[in-house]
């Protein structure tokens, strides 16, 4: 009895020691951060970012990895299938990836558990765009054309039952108007139509396209959020515009698959705070019109498991719809 205590006891401490060496091991190698929308959009300018700054403390180089397709549902698939080591790590945007699995017709292979948290980097408020050649000058003139034209008027998102859509599918029914909505694979394809006259509309959020709005090249609309942005402190919110239930934003944060250890989380969690805390990483979101918004640990888990419930109904109207 006395020799199985001493080997159990044995057993526990290399255990032990096992784990509070593997933050101080880890990592070996290049670290690889996937992107599940193309280069060039909101998400993958923040992601590079972040890499450059959190590689500086991670000892490694952190390579940032796009795997663009399906509305983000390709790279989903990619990061939940990975083995837990540490060595592919991504970003999840939520609600894409809520919808993804909420939504039966999008067969996903993976669930809401697939997936560890690690931390949010960004909360990127909807926003709606035109050319600054259109007549649309606020809110009220998109949404009294829709009414004369229903159906007609072309509304682009950034991919199927994600946050652009959702926030479409939200005016329509508070305004009892109807747009014809288009979808595009992230950020760059649909500014390009909207640009080229492809689209009347586009739906995307804050981030990226702040740039753009300063050159002249875009006109925001509203914000859909209950405040105004501290980018677009001129433009009035849909809260302001009459329309209180029209709130979207995008959140961005990075996970690893399912089974993460959990010392390797903490190292990871510490990583990236530092980094996003970092008056270098401030300074060029402020440029890029990021809104930066950390949450880890619990805190975050429970963000996405909420927003996950929230999103149900949405989803179950937009099949209703289709």
């Amino acid at each position: 009895m006395k020799g199985k205590l001493v080997i159990g006891l044995v057993t526990m401490l290399i255990v032990a020691l096992a784990a509070s060496a593997y933050p101080q091991t880890y990592p070996t190698k290049p670290v690889m951060l996937m992107v599940a929308y193309p280069a060039g959009g909101s998400t993958d300018v923040g992601a590079r970012i972040v890499a450059s700054i959190a590689e500086k403390e991670l000892g490694q180089p952190i390579v940032v990895l796009n795997k663009a397709g399906a509305g983000g549902q390709v790279g989903f698939t990619e990061l939940a299938k990975q083995k837990p080591d540490g060595y592919y790590i991504g970003f999840i945007n939520l609600p894409a990836l809520n919808t993804i699995i909420l939504d039966p017709g999008r067969k996903a292979a993976f669930d809401i558990d697939a997936f560890t948290p690690i931390i949010n980097q960004v909360l990127d408020p909807g926003v709606i765009y035109v050319k600054p050649d259109t007549p649309y000058k606020n809110l009220k003139d998109l949404i009294d054309d829709a009414k004369k034209r229903p159906g007609e008027i072309k509304a682009g998102t950034t991919g199927i039952l994600g946050d652009d859509h959702l926030a479409i599918l939200m005016l329509e029914e508070a305004a009892s108007v109807k747009l014809r909505i288009v979808h595009f694979e992230g950020d760059t394809p649909q500014v390009t139509a909207l640009l080229g006259g492809q689209i009347d509309v586009g739906f995307l959020n804050v981030g990226g396209l702040t740039p753009r709005v300063k050159a002249g090249q875009l006109r925001v609309l509203a914000v859909m959020d209950k405040e105004r942005s501290e980018f677009y402190p001129d433009v009035p919110t849909s809260v302001e515009q009459g329309y209180p239930t029209v709130i979207s934003s995008s959140t961005r944060g990075i996970a690893g698959p399912k089974g993460l250890p959990d010392p390797m989380i903490k190292k990871l969690q510490a990583v990236f705070k530092k980094a996003i805390e970092n008056p270098e990483h401030k300074e060029k979101m402020d440029k890029a019109g990021l809104a930066i918004k950390i949450m880890g640990g619990d805190e975050y888990g429970k963000y996405i498991m909420g927003l996950h419930e929230k999103v149900k109904k949405l989803v179950e109207e937009a099949r209703k719809a289709r």
